[in-house]
């Protein structure tokens, strides 16, 4: 949480400096901003891509750990199945 809270933080401001920097003819600023902004938003999509990654790694794992805890009659490890499963499924929407 705290690099997504980096990431957007890093974005605004450069976003920010980018338009003062443009507003008042400041290059300098204006390609300080565009660049912070740029890198603060491909880390973002980056640290979305792993997220979504793993989600379906979860996912994957919930529906396996609950196919084998029904065949095998462990309602505890279906229930870690479950909670995994709905992991994944809420990572995935990131």
């Amino acid at each position: 949480m705290t690099d997504r809270l980096s990431n957007t933080y890093n974005s605004t401001v450069g976003g920010a400096k980018q338009t003062i920097g443009e507003t008042i003819g400041n290059n300098s600023l204006a390609a300080s901003g565009a660049q912070q902004k740029a890198q603060a938003d491909a880390a973002q999509k980056a640290a979305d891509a792993k997220t979504h990654a793993e989600g379906i790694g979860h996912k994957v794992q919930g529906q396996a750990q609950q196919t084998v805890g029904s065949a095998v009659g462990n309602t505890s490890m279906e229930a870690r199945g479950h909670a995994n499963e709905v992991r994944g499924d809420l990572e995935r929407k990131v």
